[in-house]
């Protein structure tokens, strides 16, 4: 049985692959199918899909994208961001393009503002230098700390999330608040499958984790990532459990970002990753 990655990143978001690049590995590598999910847009669809094509490659590309949401914490008062991967998703459907344009805009204002922030603070950044960097690319705060650390500004890549613009930072801004369930909903308007993603990564107790996969399920979720690059394998069973549980699919990929997430591996995540083609099989009979 042959591998599948049902999340990837491209240049298109915060990935340091074109979407040609990115597709020539995945066939190097010898995935049978590969999503390209990047963040909040799906510009790296059509030359990945062209690229396919040109070469001949015997690969299947799964359209994608993942979003970024804000999920508030029953009874704590509180928000965490939460990811929904959509896979199968029609590239042309109208409704659901302009939606993403509309929150794309707004996510200019955020990082403009941050920019700002950074300058007052003492780490002189702007916005036209930050677009000028990334050509095409749809900008978030990794973006921000590569550039900060290009100019020297900074020792690490981290070291921006740690002191500035980490969710707890000085500079940090919040984004348009869009909840887990439009992003359900919007995902199923243009027809695609959506799923959980990385659910561990937002230390949630189980209890808690549950629940929103309950609610998100309610609403139409159909998947979520127990199979992921960081999963331990304890953290691989409870998220099974979860999925069986509230009569989810299990769905995984290794969340591959190039050089921005070092000896993180198309396919195979740190080395032991293996999602297999069943997984994308179970996915593609829910498509909506």
């Amino acid at each position: 049985m042959k591998a599948v990655d049902l999340h990837t990143h491209s240049t298109c978001s915060d990935g340091t692959y074109t979407p040609e690049e990115l597709m020539a590995y995945a066939a190097e590598k010898g995935l049978k199918a590969i999503a390209l999910t990047d963040h909040d847009t799906v510009a790296g669809i059509a030359p990945a899909a062209a690229y396919i094509k040109e070469q001949a490659l015997p690969l299947e590309l799964v359209p994608g994208i993942e979003l970024s949401t804000i999920y508030d914490l029953p009874g704590e008062g509180r928000e965490q961001e939460v990811h929904v991967v959509g896979l199968f998703v029609d590239t042309e459907n109208k409704a659901f393009t302009d939606t993403i344009e509309e929150n794309a805009k707004s996510r200019v204002g955020r990082n403009a503002e941050i920019c700002e922030k950074l300058t007052a603070a003492g780490l002189p950044v702007t916005y036209e230098e930050l677009e000028e960097a990334n050509l095409g690319a749809v900008l978030t705060r990794a973006h921000i700390a590569k550039l900060l650390l290009a100019k020297g500004l900074i020792q690490t890549r981290q070291e921006a999330f740690d002191r500035y613009i980490g969710d707890d930072g000085p500079c940090f801004v919040p984004r348009k608040k869009v909840t887990p369930f439009e992003a359900v909903e919007l995902i199923l308007s243009a027809g695609g499958v959506p799923v959980l993603a990385h659910p561990m990564l937002y230390k949630l107790t189980k209890a808690q984790l549950t629940e929103l996969a309950k609610e998100l399920k309610a609403a139409g979720l159909v998947g979520i990532e127990a199979v992921y690059s960081t999963h331990t394998q304890e953290e691989e069973r409870c998220v099974r459990a979860i999925a069986k549980e509230t009569g989810l699919l299990v769905s995984g990929g290794s969340d591959f970002h190039g050089a921005n997430k070092p000896g993180l591996d198309l396919g195979r995540g740190y080395g032991s990753l293996f999602v297999a083609e069943s997984i994308l099989e179970e996915l593609r009979r829910k498509k909506a």
